[in-house]
């Protein structure tokens, strides 16, 4: 156990407490990652010494609290290689971000007929608000369906963009196959059918680096709570000219320029769409916690996680009745590992692991169409970050032995 690690694992007390008397294995990583002690810290010392509510305010806590709020705005720029902090909208989620796109950038650019292509792998989040917008437009929604390696086709996706294509909405990595989308690629065959791309980077933006200008995204939405950060926060990055043309869908405080009795006058963007008061105490622990990737480096990340996962794949996939979904190589995978075993509800295997103090994931991921492909109503999800190590990867894969023989045993 080299020594960055050994200091990267005090900073994330919980993960030395005991679940069921036995010591914690967290694998969920893929839904929400843990917060490292420096995290915390800015955000307890914000709430002790800076608190105050941002912009407008001429006295001296508000003036620091609005710049500790702005700088993380230029801050997030430069995580993403944004050209800009007007570029970065502060909202609650992922989620969030993309019905925002949707419901107002989507009501300006798809009309009666015209076509939204999205892939079968993503999250509801990133297929709902896309479907809605095709209902309410009459237009229609395709899908780009998987190649027999559980990658995404892209021969499909080819066939499936037409010049009636007006958004192509895709995930940069698959919360479910764990496979990354070659984002670069896709975008530039979407734009020269003068397509927009809008982005779901929640899986990716804590595992590997993002360059929004190179990858040429329209659009590209995070969660704060899956990179180290918490809950409540999340970024939406949009080219300035398309935010811009963008009407806000809340109205309130904050997002305004000027009101009288019949009409309003909003801020430029990003401000317009950040009406009433913000988690400012989450941007404060979005910042932190790119400081401390930053510190790490995401090279040392990718390299440490990718390790981890050419350990762990090929032990699972001697496991007899261990079906895993995504690629069957490390090279194509990322660090999220979707299973099942034989005859085994993946709830029951769940528990048995939570008994054994290893917390995953079961059901459907929030990705019911994508179970539906893969012919599986729900599955197992083992998500891993760069504070697991080695000696977890044998843990886990001994007591997802463990369980299998004590079901089948059982039965």
């Amino acid at each position: 156990m080299d020594k960055k690690f050994e200091n990267v694992i005090k900073d994330f007390p919980i993960l030395s407490q005991k679940i069921n008397d036995e010591p914690l294995l967290y694998l969920d990583n893929a839904a929400t990652s843990q917060t490292p002690n420096p995290v915390l810290n800015e955000m307890v010392s914000f709430y002790q010494s800076e608190n105050a509510n941002v912009h407008r305010g001429v006295y001296t806590l508000a003036n620091e609290a609005t710049t500790a709020y702005e700088n993380v705005r230029e801050q997030v720029a430069e995580f993403i290689h944004a050209p800009n902090a007007k570029s970065i909208v502060y909202i609650r989620s992922t989620t969030e971000s993309l019905n925002l796109v949707a419901s107002s950038f989507g009501d300006l650019v798809v009309h009666e007929s015209d076509e939204i292509l999205i892939t079968i792998m993503e999250h509801h989040s990133n297929l709902i608000p896309w479907q809605q917008l095709a209902k309410r437009k009459h237009a229609k929604l395709k899908y780009v369906e998987l190649a027999d390696d559980q990658t995404l086709d892209i021969a499909d996706f080819k066939r499936k963009l037409t010049e009636r294509t007006k958004i192509v909405a895709v995930a940069q990595m698959s919360n479910v196959l764990g496979v990354t989308n070659p984002i670069k690629e896709i975008t530039r065959l979407a734009h020269q059918q003068h397509a927009y791309v809008v982005v779901d980077a929640a899986q990716s933006v804590a595992h590997q680096s993002i360059d929004v200008q190179d990858l040429d995204v329209d659009f590209l939405a995070f969660s704060g709570h899956k990179m180290l950060g918490p809950t409540g926060i999340g970024v939406l990055f949009g080219k300035a000219e398309l935010l811009d043309e963008m009407n806000p869908v809340q109205f309130g405080g904050e997002m305004i320029e000027t009101v009288s009795r019949t009409q309003a006058k909003w801020q430029s963007a990003p401000w317009k769409f950040e009406a009433g008061t913000q988690n400012i105490g989450g941007v404060i622990g979005l910042g932190a916690a790119i400081t401390y990737i930053s510190k790490l480096k995401m090279t040392w990340i990718e390299a440490t996680e990718h390790k981890l996962l050419t350990y762990l794949l090929p032990q699972l996939v001697q496991i007899k009745g261990l079906t895993i979904y995504g690629p069957q190589t490390v090279a194509e995978h990322g660090s999220i590992v979707t299973f099942n075993l034989a005859n085994l509800h993946p709830h029951d295997v769940a528990t048995g692991l939570d008994m054994l103090g290893v917390e995953v994931r079961a059901g459907h991921h929030c990705a019911q169409p994508l179970m539906t492909t893969l012919g599986v109503e729900s599955t197992v999800r083992a998500s891993l970050s760069f504070y697991n190590s080695l000696a977890d990867m044998d843990r886990f894969v001994y007591d997802v032995k463990m369980v299998k023989e004590f079901f089948n045993r059982e039965s």
